[in-house]
């Protein structure tokens, strides 16, 4: 086994290719995932985790990267952040306003996602179409620009009446997902829901929650060559050593032969990635 890369665990970046590209930094060292595809990998954690804020020692991971402190002091680990319509920044008592203000108070957009069926998401607008590849979708499709974080979960509350707003990460990662009409259902869940966006506009303005008739399903595909028929998860917590024959990856996980493993959960672990 040759070590690739030693250092503080964080998500994969993407690019958007015919077949997404994976790269993961450790330490100093940028690592080609998909050059390691049916290549044996050994993930080992070192037994340690730094906060991904603060970098001091923690014994558990909050937030996914933090220590408790953190956790409960950072803005963008407050309930607002799982739950855009409940932020309060207008009440005074956001964590840190200045935060506020540079990520909550920018253009979102509102989506239907296929990962494991048809669901409603939000993700900032410099943040497509990253989230969409984070959470292993196959098709993607915006369905409205809105002015502020809030408005975009006010929008996806409205919506989530009707689809989920979850994925089935099994399914996903099962390779279990049929091709959908995305656009068919961005028509049908409009004229369903077109009143209550109507009172959002009336409160927000019509220019600030803004429907996307004419935009296109982005379809995406992720270099797998097989799926898991069962779907076992690896856990650096119980088993710090992982290793198996890279046959897969998709979202944050990488699909060993062994099992699979969310890389992002593990956010500021310390480890060694080594290959043969």
């Amino acid at each position: 086994m040759q070590i690739l890369g030693t250092g503080a665990l964080s998500k994969m970046h993407t690019e958007l290719a015919d077949k997404v590209v994976y790269s993961l930094m450790l330490g100093d060292s940028k690592i080609a995932m998909n050059q390691l595809l049916e290549k044996k990998v050994h993930i080992r954690s070192l037994g340690e985790i730094n906060c991904l804020n603060c970098g001091k020692k923690t014994k558990k991971s909050f937030s996914q990267g933090f220590c408790y402190p953190c956790f409960k002091r950072l803005p963008q680990c407050d309930v607002c952040i799982m739950s855009p319509e409940k932020c309060h920044f207008q009440e005074g008592t956001c964590r840190d306003s200045d935060w506020g203000e540079r990520n909550c108070f920018v253009p979102h957009t509102v989506y239907l996602a296929n990962s494991s069926g048809v669901k409603v998401g939000i993700t900032r607008g410099t943040q497509v179409p990253t989230r969409w590849i984070d959470q292993g979708a196959i098709q993607a499709l915006p369905i409205f620009n809105v002015q502020t974080r809030l408005q975009s979960g006010l929008v996806e509350r409205i919506y989530g009446k009707h689809i989920s707003d979850r994925t089935n990460w099994r399914a996903m990662l099962k390779g279990e997902v049929a091709v959908l009409d995305l656009e068919l259902k961005r028509d049908e869940m409009l004229e369903q829901c077109m009143a209550e966006i109507t009172a959002l506009q009336d409160v927000h303005g019509i220019q600030a929650i803004q429907p996307l008739h004419d935009s296109k399903v982005l379809a995406i595909e992720y270099p797998v060559i097989q799926y898991p028929t069962k779907v076992v998860s690896h856990n650096l917590d119980k088993t710090p050593d992982v290793e198996g024959v890279l046959l897969g990856i998709k979202g944050q996980y990488l699909i060993l032969d062994t099992g699979v493993i969310n890389l992002r959960k593990f956010t500021s672990y310390q480890i060694e990635l080594s290959s043969e």
